[in-house]
């Protein structure tokens, strides 16, 4: 991981919660402990499983809802790999994926690829909103 984009474990959710203007109720608090223990890409229905196998009584639809929530309130990336997957990325500072379409998962691309290739060429008179670049890779047979 980039050091420059890797974002520390939030200790007090409420706290980062508040923040951003969000109001902590409990399934909330229960959900962002899962998203933001660690840097991490998930679907929804892996937030969904993960809720379930810690005992946390929460719908689906209070799943996605809050995950709008927090991509809405800049808390979370939404990264569209397809029709089918979408991942949420606990780190919102700019960068690359690579996924691979065998075995389904995202990872970070390493290096300041931003910088030098966004960065550098941004229109005049813009700023840098968001980069959303998904490589797309399969294993080597």
């Amino acid at each position: 991981m980039d050091s420059r984009t890797a974002l520390p474990v939030v200790k007090d959710v409420r706290q980062h919660l508040s923040g951003a203007g969000i109001y902590p109720t409990s399934q909330r608090r229960a959900l962002a402990r899962i998203l933001f223990d660690r840097h991490q890409h998930l679907t929804a229905d892996q937030v969904y499983e993960k809720a379930r196998r810690k005992n946390i009584k929460v719908s689906r639809a209070t799943v996605y809802n809050t995950l709008n929530l927090f991509v809405e309130k800049g808390l979370l990336r939404e990264i569209f790999v397809n029709a089918s997957h979408t991942f949420y990325d606990s780190n919102i500072h700019p960068h690359f994926h690579f996924y691979n379409v065998d075995d389904g998962s995202l990872t970070d691309m390493e290096g300041h690829v931003t910088d030098d290739l966004v960065m550098q060429n941004l229109p005049q008179g813009t700023v840098l909103d968001g980069v959303d670049v998904v490589v797309r890779v399969r294993n080597n047979a």
